[in-house]
């Protein structure tokens, strides 16, 4: 057993060796000496806090969850803050591209919208935004709750099918057609400022967007942190939202640049290694003879699966289905641009087309 103690000698090193690494030798990090180490004391005072929260919650109780097929026809997550985020996120993307194809009507503003939403956007917007509507509202979310597969497939579909569409669907640039024409202008305006640009430029960074993606997916299925997400409800909300939210920086880093030889070169990199260090996840789960998430023991044979059968699924579904997305993007990014030529580099330059209508 790992004690506090133990977790709290080794994050000792985290500030140098954090700084050595990523920092000094990458040299990417736009702030000072003096931000720099207050980041990383922040992050060592927060693992010596919250690790041994996470070693002490193993209480080996069952979980909670649909236990029959008629019992999982009727789980649906119905959370108000969830169902209002993504009913807000509908009516604010219909409004913007009504406006925008309002505007498209008018010949005097054709030019001013040439590089705005097409309609093949718009039909991959509506279609991530069903999926999360699968993934977090459908029964599939309450059946990841008893099911290590479940909830894999439920971590694909979050940052393998409904991130790349929604990025696909350009958000932003419904967004500023959705909000009234000065308050578009002055986010153009707030876009173009010299410290939001240089933090921009920092995050779009298609090494950042993969490690952070990389780090996310890595970090949450370390046993202990796993495990702790199906005890705490709020641990849970907050891997969906590293999962998404890193995947959607990742995704957008890679589409939302010009399509030159150089930056689908790059792209295809990313995808590659991406799917490599993933796959690798997958297989390690896949492959693995010891059970590495216990709480599933009570709950998995339900479903006429042993735990040991139902986290070997899980590693499958991440190994197989997943690689093959990230070679249909490659293969996808490499058509588009043999195809289609160059598309606005950023949702800065959105901002600024949206601002010139």
């Amino acid at each position: 057993m790992i004690s506090p103690a133990s977790w709290r000698d080794s994050v000792r090193v985290l500030p140098s060796a954090g700084e050595a690494f990523f920092f000094t030798r990458l040299g990417w990090w736009p702030g000072g000496a003096v931000a720099r180490s207050t980041l990383f004391w922040v992050m060592r005072a927060a693992i010596e806090s919250f690790v041994p929260l996470l070693l002490a919650h193993a209480d080996g109780t069952a979980l909670t969850g649909p236990r029959t097929w008629g019992e999982l026809a009727g789980a649906w997550t119905l959370d108000p803050l969830l169902l209002f985020a993504l009913l807000a996120t509908a009516w604010v993307y219909r409004r913007g591209a009504r406006a925008h194809r309002a505007a498209l009507r008018n010949a005097a503003k054709k030019q001013a919208v040439r590089s705005g939403l097409q309609q093949w956007e718009v039909a991959c917007f509506w279609a991530g935004w069903w999926t999360l509507v699968l993934a977090l509202v459908s029964p599939l979310h309450a059946w990841g709750g008893v099911l290590f597969s479940a909830h894999m497939t439920q971590h694909e579909l979050l940052m393998l099918v409904a991130a790349p569409l929604l990025v696909l669907g350009r958000p932003i640039v419904a967004f500023l057609f959705a909000i009234p024409r000065p308050d578009a202008r002055q986010v153009a305006s707030l876009a173009r400022e010299p410290t939001f640009q240089r933090w921009w430029r920092v995050l779009n960074r298609p090494f950042v967007a993969w490690f952070v993606h990389a780090l996310a997916l890595w970090g949450w299925h370390v046993p202990v942190f796993y495990e702790s997400t199906l005890r705490h409800e709020w641990l849970h909300d907050l891997q969906h939202l590293s999962f998404f939210g890193t995947a959607l920086l990742f995704w957008w880093a890679l589409l939302h640049r010009r399509a030159d030889a150089r930056t689908v070169g790059v792209g295809v990199l990313y995808l590659f290694t991406t799917m490599l260090h993933s796959g690798l996840l997958g297989a390690l789960i896949l492959f693995s003879r010891t059970l590495a998430y216990p709480s599933y023991t009570y709950t998995a044979p339900d479903w006429s699966l042993t735990p040991l059968q139902d986290q070997q699924l899980g590693g499958l579904i991440m190994w197989v289905p997943g690689g093959l997305v990230y070679v249909i993007a490659a293969l996808a990014m490499v058509a588009g641009w043999m195809h289609a030529g160059e598309r606005p580099t950023s949702w800065p330059a959105a901002a600024s087309t949206a601002q010139s209508t």
